[in-house]
């Protein structure tokens, strides 16, 4: 790297090093050997987390008169092994009314290894409800933002990464403080002045803190961050711990420069009611959101023309897979949170895998030179082979169940859905209804939007757009291409062609894909045409799906001998994409005022602007999700749902802008266009 610091998405997170220690009760604890401390105090650590960070930020008190819409937000520095976030999870458990939500956010540079975390939360019997919803969940060691959802009130955000790096980034706000990690003597890195700045860009006004530490450079850099510190009795043998709160009025260097002040057009409309919400599409972007925001209590009016998953999502199979590009960049540092994220949710929707499967996904190499990319794809992202890893032709036989001679990427959380079900089980979340009915029109009221749906109307507080390119007719100025794309089936039985055909037990993708067999029928394609909406089934798109699947699986191709595009039924569908392929989620921007108010740009870029961007007040947008829409989104969706609901992002800051609606007014400002 020439010496240059490591960007924070190139950073290879490391797991925890680790011993274990006994105390004189046998009760086992990790201690980290890079840092040569203790996660916890082996005298009674539950109880330490008790006294230092649950009643020093007056948890059961505040938990108890919590009445907000928005969950009550607690951040973290220094997850571990998630003693403090699961002892608040518990504080609200037992004292948060039954409406409330609770959100966590933790950072954590070296993470806990599943086994390793199993093995520290075996100290803790009365917590192993929680500690089992935090192992079934648990993340592969990945720079970035990972969602857990806990439970139907609880979430978790794990920031892997610097913490101060973490939160700086961070696109939310949070309530009260744990300012944890090991002590500031054992790691200097963490408790330096971009922490405390970016806790106090993080809080909402009257946030509190609480740290077992009475340092003199940590009071420092509080007070200079705006946080007002006093000295309390400590933990144990600690005589004195630091409490406090932020002070939003604070004039300090902290606060003089905003997370947005270089990219004012994306901050974020003011929270608005969300009792009531219209989901215009059935389709995966539609129904994701719908379930999103009727898990938050809203109630959700999901409204389709035709029936649930009758577009583009509407293929019996479907690949749940990314291809990234060979550095990072934020469409790839997006599609790979998005694969991780739907994969969890996934295993939480369906444990039984009824309607989808993460049999893994093989990236098959063809073309000359794809083997040397893949290794240089795998050096750039250092990514854990759990997640992906390089696979040699004798591999590739083995993991796919049928003789390949090509090299490959392994991604093993991948596999594949039926999109049908999934909408479908989404559709039937409590919360959520059903119309099915045409959109007419759309007007603005006092208190929020009237739809026009045939026969009769729908007045809502607001509306998520989730159509694919019928998204165009609504969206003017919202550039969206229609990218027609035909799948084609062959039965399996009784009689398959000239022998039996092999089994597969991998998605495999190349310039095509082919999906294990479900139910006695092989499914293989796509053809990929731009600018066609015909979705009339062609029979020269499934010569084109043969051609393909004997390049990409010989063995099986000789197997079906004989069977002509004649013998293959099929779809095809209209998919929509945006220019630049990375999918629009976020509040629909007013075009025309966007373009006025930043003008200047196309003469200099690097104009600041004081305004704010202008949005339709409760219009959102998911759409463009291309081919890979069973990864973008649920990820989306939550985004989404989060925004509407007060809540923190689910990715970093960069991340959301990257899909946010407006950005390709503000990309073609500045090239002059």
């Amino acid at each position: 790297m020439n010496g240059k610091p490591v960007p924070p998405h190139r950073q290879a997170i490391r797991h925890a090093e680790l011993d274990w220690r006994t105390d004189d009760g046998d009760v086992e604890a990790p201690f980290s050997t890079a840092y040569d401390d203790v996660y916890f105090s082996r005298q009674d650590g539950r109880e330490e987390t008790r006294f230092v960070f649950i009643d020093n930020n007056d948890l059961p008190q505040r938990l108890a008169a919590w009445r907000e819409p928005r969950p009550f937000t607690i951040g973290e520095t220094g997850f571990g092994t998630g003693l403090n976030m699961v002892c608040a999870w518990a504080c609200f458990d037992a004292n948060a009314p039954a409406e409330a939500r609770l959100h966590l956010i933790s950072t954590e540079k070296h993470p806990l290894t599943r086994d390793a975390l199993a093995r520290a939360w075996r100290s803790w019997p009365p917590l192993s409800r929680q500690a089992a919803a935090l192992l079934d969940q648990w993340p592969p060691a990945v720079a970035g933002v990972h969602r857990l959802r806990l439970d139907d009130r609880v979430i978790l955000d794990l920031h892997f990464g610097d913490a101060a790096e973490c939160l700086d980034r961070l696109d939310g706000q949070v309530d009260a403080w744990f300012l944890d990690g090991f002590a500031p003597s054992k790691n200097p890195d963490m408790w330096r002045p971009e922490l405390f700045t970016a806790m106090a860009n993080a809080s909402r006004p009257g946030a509190t803190f609480a740290t077992f530490t009475c340092a003199g450079f940590v009071r420092r850099g509080l007070s200079a961050a705006g946080f007002r510190w006093r000295k309390v009795p400590g933990f144990g043998r600690k005589r004195e711990m630091l409490r406090g709160e932020h002070d939003p009025d604070a004039s300090t260097a902290a606060r003089t420069s905003s997370a947005r002040a270089a990219t004012p057009w994306f901050q974020p409309p003011p929270p608005r009611p969300a009792d009531h919400v219209a989901v215009i599409g059935a389709g995966i972007a539609g129904t994701s959101v719908a379930a999103a925001l009727a898990r938050r209590g809203s109630r959700v009016t999901l409204i389709d023309r035709g029936s649930i998953a009758a577009g583009a999502s509407g293929n019996p199979q479907a690949a749940l897979y990314v291809k990234m590009a060979i550095e990072p960049n934020l469409q790839s540092r997006f599609y790979l949170a998005a694969l991780l994220y739907t994969q969890r949710w996934l295993a939480r929707l369906d444990p039984e895998r009824r309607w989808w499967s993460d049999c893994g996904l093989l990236q098959l190499a063809g073309k000359a030179g794809d083997v040397e990319r893949q290794q240089r794809f795998l050096a750039h992202y250092q990514l854990p082979p759990s997640v992906v890893a390089a696979s040699d032709p004798s591999l590739v036989t083995t993991l796919a169940g049928v003789e390949l001679h090509r090299h490959a990427l392994h991604y093993p959380l991948a596999g594949w859905v039926d999109p049908v079900a999934l909408c479908r089980h989404l559709a039937a979340t409590p919360g959520i209804e059903l119309r099915q009915a045409g959109l007419g029109s759309l007007r603005e009221t006092d208190a929020g939007w009237r739809l026009a749906l045939g026969r009769g109307s729908l007045h809502v507080d607001q509306v998520v757009f989730a159509t694919g390119h019928a998204s165009r007719h609504w969206l003017d100025g919202l550039p969206i291409q229609p990218v027609r794309g035909q799948i084609s089936t062959l039965s399996l039985t009784p009689d398959c062609g000239s022998g039996t055909v092999p089994s597969l037990d991998r998605v495999l993708c190349a310039e095509g894909y082919v999906m294990p067999p479900r139910d006695g029928r092989l499914i293989f394609g796509a053809t990929f045409s731009p600018n066609d909406d015909d979705d009339t089934v062609r029979s020269s798109d499934h010569r084109r799906n043969l051609e393909e699947l004997a390049r990409l699986l010989p063995t099986m191709a000789e197997s079906l001998a004989g069977r002509s595009p004649e013998a293959c039924s099929g779809r095809a569908s209209i998919r929509a994409a945006s220019p630049d392929k990375t999918p629009y989620a976020g509040p629909l921007p007013e075009f025309d005022r966007w373009r006025q108010d930043y003008a200047v740009l196309g003469k200099d870029a690097k104009r600041s602007f004081d305004q704010p961007g202008s949005h339709y007040p409760g219009l959102w947008v998911s759409t463009a999700h291309g081919s890979r829409g069973m990864v973008s989104a649920p990820l989306c969706a939550e985004l989404i749902a989060s925004r509407i609901h007060d809540e923190p992002m689910p990715l970093e800051r960069e991340l959301v802008d990257h899909l946010h609606p407006g950005r390709r007014i503000v990309a073609d400002l500045i090239r002059g266009r």
